[in-house]
């Protein structure tokens, strides 16, 4: 930078090193400053990105107008509030009786100090504290934290708009990847429990109601379960049966495609979906889930993360394995081969997972 500085400064001297034909320029003549590439970036406005003070309102962000900066909602009391992008972070301040939906978040949503409020998350981090009766429907990569909060209910997330598997993507998060009911209480109080789940047959709409104003009502939202980008899990609820079934499918290009059609098949049949996982494994990770099928996986590893669904049901290993034969005959696929073996298959496989993922 310095001698291409000091190049300019040589020419600008009477033309010693312009040439002859040139004419030195107007002595009150400005040159403008050198432009830079960050020069030409778009200026942030932190009001583009904040909503605060708010009363009885409904507000919102269209797909594209966050574009994965920072969000704040402070201050705001029985308001709408609708966040239809992904973002980087998302702070929640001293807000009553408000409904809020937040697209998928690339890193933690942290509310604080707020009460009365029920919302759709999606994120990466999930914390609140000092909050008091919260109704979350959440995906939450991680384990969900509660601190100093009472009267938190969970469900699992449940939401779709055409841009939001999209959202998901650009903000890193799997759709497999969603530990709603794992709760961690970091101020438990002996003999109270500060949460809980929501009733099975929760509502979404009931809870954060489609956006009524006219900037908002573009977004063609549904709330059925079979829409729905996150598959919906049993999460900690209790098992209906003692019979659970492994299904594990590896990298390729229809491995999310091909999840989601098996899970519309066992859920289309009276199974119940208990959990997801997508992870990266290791030969010997397989060795030890996979055991003595691993040889015929462990070449599939390196084309990147499995996908792993947990089925629970009476007759639920014969199930998969008879939809799987069906309807994946030409692909890879481990699912549990007896319902000795099933439960084994299970715990083998989300202990490694929940270790790889630091939970």
């Amino acid at each position: 930078m310095g001698c291409f500085f000091s190049k300019r400064r040589k020419e600008a001297k009477g033309g010693a090193q312009g040439g002859a034909g040139q004419d030195p320029p107007a002595a009150d003549e400005e040159k403008p400053p050198p432009q830079y590439s960050w020069d030409q970036r778009a200026k942030v406005d932190p009001k583009d990105y904040t909503f605060s003070g708010l009363k009885d309102e409904t507000v919102g962000r269209l797909p594209g107008k966050v574009a994965g900066q920072q969000f704040v909602i402070q201050d705001c009391e029985n308001c709408n509030i609708y966040i239809f992008d992904h973002s980087a972070t998302i702070t929640v301040d001293d807000c009553t009786s408000c409904r809020i939906f937040l697209g998928p978040v690339k890193g933690s949503v942290f509310f604080r100090d707020c009460k009365d409020c029920k919302c759709v998350v999606a994120c990466q981090q999930f914390r609140t504290r000092d909050c008091r009766k919260l109704e979350v429907f959440l995906c939450c990569a991680t384990q969900p934290i509660i601190e100093s909060s009472t009267g938190m209910k969970f469900g699992c997330f449940q939401y779709y708009y055409p841009e939001l598997a999209l959202q998901f993507k650009d903000a890193g998060l799997s759709i497999f990847n969603n530990t709603w009911s794992n709760i961690h209480d970091f101020t438990p109080v002996s003999g109270e429990n500060n949460w809980s789940l929501l009733p099975e047959d929760a509502v979404v709409q009931d809870y954060v109601p489609f956006p009524t104003s006219e900037e908002l009502k573009v977004i063609r939202i549904s709330t059925d379960t079979m829409k729905s980008i996150i598959p919906i899990t049993r999460g900690g609820r209790q098992k209906s049966s003692e019979e659970s079934c492994l299904a594990v499918f590896f990298a390729g290009d229809y491995t999310t495609a091909n999840a989601r059609k098996l899970i519309d098949e066992m859920t289309g049949k009276g199974f119940l979906l208990v959990q997801t996982k997508e992870v990266s494994m290791k030969a010997e990770d397989a060795q030890r889930v996979f055991q003595q099928s691993a040889s015929d996986f462990i070449p599939l590893l390196e084309k990147g993360p499995v996908v792993a669904l947990e089925f629970n049901g009476d007759g639920a290993v014969e199930g998969c394995r008879s939809i799987i034969n069906d309807v994946f005959s030409g692909t890879k696929v481990f699912a549990s081969e007896n319902k000795a073996s099933a439960s084994q298959d299970v715990d083998s496989f989300y202990n490694f997972a929940d270790m790889q993922m630091g939970m």
